[in-house]
């Protein structure tokens, strides 16, 4: 059985999805469609600078537009998945790509949470680091001494991300360092997924008032609960709003997915970053990057 894992913030680089765009017809539809609701993302993803990229009201929208456009390219190419999930940013992708939401309606929510989430961190200054060689329990223990800090990303064995302020985030790494462990800093405007994005998630469930969804046409894991998503209303608008401000449980995710099946993923959108996490959470699983299946290299993974 096979699931798509659509990319999530952090993953986007200066062209992403040029490729995709002159080569794969239903990636170049998703691109269209998404311009005639977010005008100009075609700009943004194929050419703007690292920098304009990087402001979270631009980051968003363009990983949301080329994760959908690998994913529809991935389809035309002959594959389904029996399930779907996304990291972060990458679940509403993943909720579009299962018709939970509707297209054009995705793209509002995309754009509308990329606003929120950066007046959020405008206002509350954060950062995130990657803690690397640690286990949960040992991270956790270790941030009783930092007022701002919560561990909010599991991400797989020996990697555990941290959000807070960003003078508290740097004081944590040096101490890290310090005692022979290891830190890197996330390319991120905020402390995403943490208490500093609680007003971005109120303000989240308010706007999906508005908002219709769907059954999910296959499993949506949810990174809020590491399992499917309800197929209720309310429960799907739930965990679209407090994803937000909720840790993402990737690594319980992914082990949930293969306990029920799930042997082969193949991650779309941009960067390898999932299949990297996929590869340390279980070894015997089949990991692909979307350009895999498109260049038809015979199964061959390059992740």
């Amino acid at each position: 059985m096979t699931a798509f894992v659509f990319s999530g913030q952090g993953a986007q680089v200066p062209g992403m999805g040029r490729d995709l765009y002159e080569k794969s017809e239903k990636a170049r539809e998703v691109f269209e469609l998404v311009e005639k609701v977010i005008p100009g993302i075609k700009r943004l993803c194929f050419e703007s600078s690292k920098e304009e990229l990087n402001e979270t009201v631009n980051t968003q929208p363009c990983v949301f537009t080329v994760d959908l456009a690998a994913a529809y390219a991935v389809k035309e190419a002959g594959i389904e998945p029996e399930s779907v999930a996304g990291f972060s940013l990458g679940e509403i992708a993943a909720l579009a790509f299962a018709e939970v939401l509707e297209f054009e309606d995705a793209c509002r929510l995309v754009s509308k949470r990329a606003e929120l989430m950066h007046k959020d961190a405008l206002e509350k200054r954060g950062s995130m680091a990657a803690v690397l060689g640690m286990e949960k329990e040992e991270v956790l223990y270790g941030l009783k001494g930092y007022e701002s800090i919560e561990a909010v990303n599991f991400n797989c064995p020996g990697q555990i991300v941290v959000s807070g302020r960003e003078d508290e985030i740097e004081r944590y790494m040096a101490d890290l360092k310090k005692n022979g462990k290891k830190a890197r800093k996330l390319s991120v405007s905020g402390a995403f997924h943490s208490s500093f994005m609680n007003n971005a998630s109120d303000k989240m469930g308010e706007y999906l008032k508005s908002f219709n969804t769907q059954k999910p046409k296959m499993d949506v894991y949810s990174n809020l609960t590491a399992q499917p998503y309800p197929d209720d209303e309310k429960g799907i608008k739930e965990n679209i709003k407090k994803q937000i401000n909720n840790p993402v449980r990737w690594e319980e995710t992914i082990r949930n997915m293969i306990s029920r099946g799930i042997d082969t993923f193949i991650e779309v959108g941009e960067g390898k970053v999932l299949c990297g996490l996929i590869g340390r959470i279980d070894s015997s699983v089949k990991v692909f990057y979307y350009t895999d299946i498109l260049n038809q290299d015979g199964g061959k993974s390059t992740c």
